[in-house]
């Protein structure tokens, strides 16, 4: 027998034994749990010679199997790691350093793995079952899960995390690593400050949570702030005065889905002055829009799009989707509620940059007028100054001006 094999029949009939002997109708301390596992290890390391490295690297994974989240805690806690993609039992890849890769590990059994995965969504108050196939979770960790079960999955469970930095990336770290330049730092932080209603558009991947996570920072911190999003991800640590909401799917026990227009809508009764939707796809496109419409600045989002002009499109479509209007009255709404469109694109090299900053101006000609502001330009791999703000009326009643603190003209 192969020493692998070796260690991994081992494990199997410690854990097998563990299982069988434990009260689970008693709550066991972490430390009395570690203190049987260790005493497991030890009589079968006398018996089977088990090398000592074996011994400790056993322990911690029958522990993780037992507590945690089995073989998918040693690759959640690995800070290198961005995605993680379970293909069933066998196949599970994982995205580090932009690369995608394949491990080696797998899990001992599907049971084992449709375990682990109800472990994961219960943790958020969240089910899923074979009524309920696809669900969306987070981890404690705050890291994005999202879950398809058989029979929609043909090829077993799938289950792709997104990890998140456990300390939130801020623009200083996003100058640091060529997102953007510190001039164009200062200038969305004078929007933000002053109240321009944004989105940040990008495709799957480009880091709109992130950024969005970031550009939040520069709320002024006495404002009420009110979060939205289907699953919670932000980490908003600089308002005091913030409110989370979360969305919530329709169960067995016959609980009613809570949507992000329902929390929209419920959100402007919460007297809020700013109002942040994780991420529009779909109906709610609607009850933003209102939202910035009736005196809610500043507020901020995210959509999926190929640039800030395809977000525009996508917005449209989004709003037909949850009202039936004339796409002339769609189109001046969309003029009138968003100012600054920001779009984030992932480049060759697997780095993620902002590609346009452009300002959202008037209806005319049946159709809405975009202004970029900065372009990033593949020849000098910077983002490059473009035109002038327009609509400057924001920041002359905030007090402000288009210098930044060493008054250079941005």
């Amino acid at each position: 027998m192969k020493r692998k094999e070796f260690y991994l029949s081992i494990k199997r009939n410690i854990q097998q034994e563990l299982f069988g002997e434990l009260d689970f109708s008693k709550e066991l301390e972490e430390k009395e749990l570690l203190e049987l596992i260790d005493e497991k290890i030890h009589r079968t390391a006398l018996e089977k010679g088990l090398w000592l490295e074996e011994r400790k690297q056993m322990r911690k994974e029958i522990f993780r199997a037992m507590r945690q989240l089995d073989i998918l805690q040693e690759l959640i806690e690995n800070p290198d790691i961005t995605e993680i993609m379970v293909n069933g039992k066998d196949d599970i890849f994982i995205e580090k350093g932009g690369e995608l890769i394949r491990w080696e590990n797998g899990f001992d059994s599907e049971e084992k793995l449709n375990d682990i995965i109800q472990q994961m969504v219960s943790g958020c108050n969240r089910a899923v079952n074979e009524a309920f196939p696809i669900v969306d979770a987070r981890l404690g960790n705050g890291s994005r899960v999202n879950v398809v079960l058989k029979p929609i999955a043909l090829n077993g469970p799938i289950v792709t995390i997104r990890r998140f930095p456990e300390k939130p990336m801020d623009m200083e770290k996003l100058i640091e690593i060529g997102a953007l330049q510190e001039v164009h730092s200062l200038f969305l932080k004078r929007l933000v400050s002053a109240g321009y209603n944004i989105l940040i558009s990008g495709g799957t991947g480009s880091g709109k949570t992130t950024f969005l996570n970031a550009l939040s920072n520069y709320i002024p911190a006495k404002e009420r702030v009110i979060t939205i999003e289907d699953s919670a991800e932000l980490q908003i640590t600089s308002i005091e005065n913030l409110v989370r909401l979360e969305t919530r799917n329709a169960n067995e026990e016959g609980c009613r889905p809570i949507t992000i227009r329902d929390l929209i809508r419920t959100a402007l009764r919460m007297r809020p002055d700013r109002i942040i939707v994780g991420e529009v796809r779909g109906a709610e496109a609607v009850d933003l829009l209102q939202a910035m419409n009736t005196g809610h600045d500043g507020s901020l989002s995210t959509g999926h799009s190929n640039s800030a002009e395809d977000m525009l499109s996508r917005l449209e479509t989004m709003v037909l989707m949850g009202m039936d209007l004339p796409v002339a009255a769609i189109r001046q709404q969309i003029a009138s509620a968003v100012d600054i469109i920001i779009h984030l694109g992932r480049l060759r090299d697997k780095s993620r940059k902002v590609l346009e900053i452009t300002e959202v101006c008037e209806y005319a000609d049946q159709k809405v007028r975009l202004q970029p502001l900065f372009v990033y330009r593949y020849d000098s791999k910077k983002l490059e100054k473009e035109g002038e703000l327009e609509n400057v009326q924001k920041l002359l009643a905030a007090g402000l001006d288009l210098y930044t603190e060493s008054k250079e003209r941005v």
